[in-house]
């Protein structure tokens, strides 16, 4: 602690000069520090918490929460929406719930926002967690902190820190299951693959699953690069085993015991991407890059449905046809996949 002494204007005080011995010195400013140690009010500072825990739950609607929840791992608070039944009955199935490329509102799942959620779960005995992740994350550690997106450690977050969490506060049974779409449908099965046995049901929609070699890789840095960051800061360079290690096709076996639903369009253009049609505000953009983009994802997941049958591994693989880039499609999609989803939480093939 420093002391200054100023005197009118700024000017520097003038002291008579004396001579005094080093220990009474010391013993002076040891004073004077304790003096005003003693006269200074104490702030109360709450020191970083070394584990992860739930600082506050605020109701959002009946059947509707925002759990707030803090990462130990990226040390920051992280808002995770979640939806109870409107007439729970004991402890019951968490299902996971991944958005795509970045939320469009900082407070709310897209989920919340593009479809029927909130309604189409209120009647079904399970709890969803929708977490609002950040941009271009795909759900997974970064080696590196990005100088633009941050500290990215989701996947430490939803399968170590996250779960405990909200199965003790939403009467949960240990029973879980995760589904995405586009960016989040291939992070789902990859988070599923890498943690084998950990989610007992899988849905992935209108997503890609190999992160390697040059077209695997174009996706992903894609997406990382839209949102200024590095994926660089991901997965290492193009060599770097990280990126093998995150590919679906090659950790396919750890996807064997759960429940796995995939689905994807075909690219056509249908009748929600007509002119006119509700919600439609840009049916070229729709028809043109949604078709481009979902015909991307039909050949990933061409590819994936040959790896999973070569290998003996049991999936359940839905193809519209039309079917384009777009959230009608994908509520539909939730709609259709939920009683095979419901049957694997329930530990029913």
């Amino acid at each position: 602690m420093r002391i200054f002494c100023t005197g009118p204007a700024g000017e520097r005080m003038r002291r008579p000069r004396r001579r005094t011995t080093r220990t009474a010195t010391l013993f002076t400013v040891l004073t004077a520090t304790v003096m005003t140690i003693l006269s200074t009010p104490v702030i109360a500072s709450a020191a970083p918490s070394p584990v992860s825990h739930i600082t506050r739950v605020v109701q959002e609607g009946p059947t509707q929460f925002a759990a707030y929840v803090y990462s130990a791992s990226m040390n920051k608070t992280i808002k995770v929406q979640v939806l109870r039944p409107r007439h729970p009955a004991g402890p019951r199935p968490m299902m996971y719930l991944l958005s795509g490329l970045g939320e469009e509102d900082p407070e709310n799942s897209i989920w919340l926002l593009k479809t029927d959620a909130v309604r189409f779960f209120a009647d079904k005995n399970v709890s969803v967690a929708l977490p609002l992740a950040g941009n271009g994350s795909f759900y997974t550690d970064w080696q590196r902190d990005d100088p633009e997106l941050g500290r990215y450690r989701w996947e430490t977050f939803l399968t170590k820190e996250l779960p405990p969490l909200l199965e003790a506060r939403f009467d949960g049974n240990g029973s879980r299951g995760i589904g995405g779409l586009s960016m989040g449908a291939g992070s789902a099965l990859m988070l599923a693959a890498r943690n084998p046995g950990f989610y007992r049901a899988v849905a992935a929609y209108s997503g890609c699953y190999t992160t390697t070699g040059p077209a695997g890789q174009f996706y992903p840095r894609g997406i990382v690069s839209a949102f200024g960051g590095d994926a660089n800061n991901m997965w290492g360079p193009p060599n770097d085993p990280d990126w093998a290690a995150h590919d679906v096709l090659r950790r396919s076996s750890g996807l064997r015991g759960s429940a796995v639903y995939v689905s994807t369009g075909t690219g056509r253009a249908g009748r929600y991407d007509a002119p006119g049609y509700p919600g439609n505000t840009d049916p070229t953009d729709r028809q043109v890059v949604g078709g481009a983009i979902e015909l991307g994802s039909l050949w990933c997941t061409r590819n994936l449905q040959a790896q999973l049958a070569a290998q003996q591994i049991p999936a359940t693989f839905h193809y519209d046809d039309p079917g384009t880039h777009s959230w009608p499609y994908w509520v539909d999609r939730l709609h259709q996949s939920w009683p095979f989803l419901a049957r694997g939480l329930a530990g029913v093939r």
